[in-house]
């Protein structure tokens, strides 16, 4: 892999990249329990959403979008202000090499200047490599849901991982 990676906040004009990169992953089923790809009306809705501290940045590398991370809201209670619910997708070619390492330090960074305590995310059991990540990167397992969703007809069981700043 040539080039260096760089973060950046989200533009609107990224939005077709970041659409491309999350459509892949739905294809891929290996990151989300989501089976519609989406169209750019649907990224333009999810994008004005994220403004604020629920922020959406991406990784650069020789000018073109390789991955994105967002930081959602985990719950409308004011309770859980504090935390954070995270979404990460790597591009295809990318997977592997070091841009969700980037992805999670910027991304934790931003968490923290917005007051977020925790950052939480949920995964695929089976998914090795995002958990390799996110063990790298300090987060632990919190336990599994049974069946939680379904996916091409089969119940899928969902893995609680989790990183507090405190």
């Amino acid at each position: 892999m040539k080039g260096q990676i760089t973060t950046r906040a989200a533009l609107e004009k990224d939005l077709e990249s970041i659409r491309t990169i999350y459509n892949q992953g739905i294809e891929d089923r290996i990151a989300t329990l989501e089976t519609d790809v989406k169209d750019i009306i649907y990224m333009k809705n999810w994008f004005d959403e994220h403004q604020g501290r629920y922020i959406i940045i991406v990784a650069e590398m020789e000018g073109n979008i390789v991955g994105w991370a967002s930081l959602n809201q985990y719950s409308k209670r004011t309770a859980y202000n504090g935390v954070a619910d995270l979404s990460i997708y790597i591009q295809r070619d990318y997977r592997g090499k070091g841009v969700g390492s980037q992805l999670l330090a910027s991304i934790e960074q931003m968490a923290i200047a917005n007051q977020f305590y925790k950052i939480v995310l949920f995964t695929f059991p089976h998914n090795r490599m995002a958990q390799t990540l996110y063990r790298k990167n300090g987060y632990h397992e919190v336990g599994i849901f049974k069946n939680q969703g379904k996916l091409d007809g089969k119940f899928i069981d969902i893995m609680a991982m989790e990183k507090s700043f405190l």
